[in-house]
């Protein structure tokens, strides 16, 4: 006899246990959040992405949107932004996220920096003139920003996400499809739609060495991509191995631990610092 019982054969409503538990974390995390947006306790933690070719730089960073709970810890996104996504909570965060970078790309005119975003922003009144104020403040900044959506987010309202994309282009802001293959997102939107870039999601890159499947979903991923003429980046680079095998087929640049954690303090801070002292 089975002993184990399965999430699915447990009763719904509130006599469930279980139920009643994610619904009480699902409300303090809502609470949690809502309360470090009302306080302005919102950062961007920025990630180094690094070119596959040399002179093998800095190619541009991510900016993750991070909470701070009351102590002050920093709340990493994938521990809150399931519960917010699907709510208008969610788009305040991207307005955040939003502002958060392109302050950044205001005051370091040196960067290019990536934002996450979600399709059900687009239709957003605040993000949208988030978005249009600092570009009325600086034209070049829309140089600078790439805008990432997922898979996922993309094919909810492929039609939304085409007709904004269209509209972005004169602001010369760049687009990169997050979670490559992961999704479902069918290879003829690709004709439709103007990515410039494609982030080939982690669970097919970490131990992709060792890995002959996933070395030929990445082969496949990064075929796809270049028929498009979209940039290729490899999220969740964790070891020399990976990265190796990840250079040799043709990924053009390189994401991960590897080559250093999300960080709030800005990293290229000290490399500005350190460019000026060899200097």
């Amino acid at each position: 006899m089975n002993d184990r019982i399965e999430m699915a054969d447990l009763p719904e409503g509130s006599d469930n246990p279980l139920s009643a538990a994610v619904a009480g974390r699902d409300r303090t995390t809502l609470d949690m959040v809502g309360e470090a947006v009302r306080h302005g306790q919102t950062v961007l933690a920025y990630q180094p992405i690094m070119q596959a070719m040399a002179p093998h730089g800095v190619a541009f960073y991510e900016g993750y949107i991070r909470v701070l709970d009351p102590t002050g810890r920093v709340i990493p996104a994938r521990e809150f932004m399931h519960v917010v996504e699907d709510k208008e909570i969610g788009r305040e965060m991207d307005c955040l996220a939003l502002q958060h970078g392109l302050r950044a790309l205001e005051k370091f005119p040196q960067i290019r920096l990536s934002v996450n975003m979600s399709a059900r922003s687009i239709g957003y009144q605040r993000w949208t003139q988030v978005l249009h104020r600092f570009l009325r403040g600086d034209a070049t900044l829309g140089e600078r920003l790439v805008l990432e959506l997922t898979e996922a987010s993309v094919m909810a309202a492929p039609e939304l996400v085409l007709d904004f994309m269209g509209r972005m282009q004169q602001h010369g802001i760049a687009f990169a499809l997050d979670n490559f293959g992961a999704g479902t997102t069918a290879i003829g939107h690709f004709r439709q739609f103007f990515f410039d870039a494609v982030k080939i999601d982690g669970q097919f890159v970490r131990g992709i060495h060792a890995s002959h499947d996933n070395q030929s979903v990445v082969r496949a991923l990064i075929g796809i991509a270049k028929q498009f003429d979209m940039f290729t980046v490899a999220e969740s680079v964790e070891s020399q191995e990976d990265a190796a095998f990840l250079v040799e087929n043709g990924v053009d640049c390189l994401q991960g631990y590897l080559y250093g954690a999300p960080s709030v303090s800005p990293p290229w801070i000290e490399d500005m610092k350190q460019r000026q002292q060899a200097g």
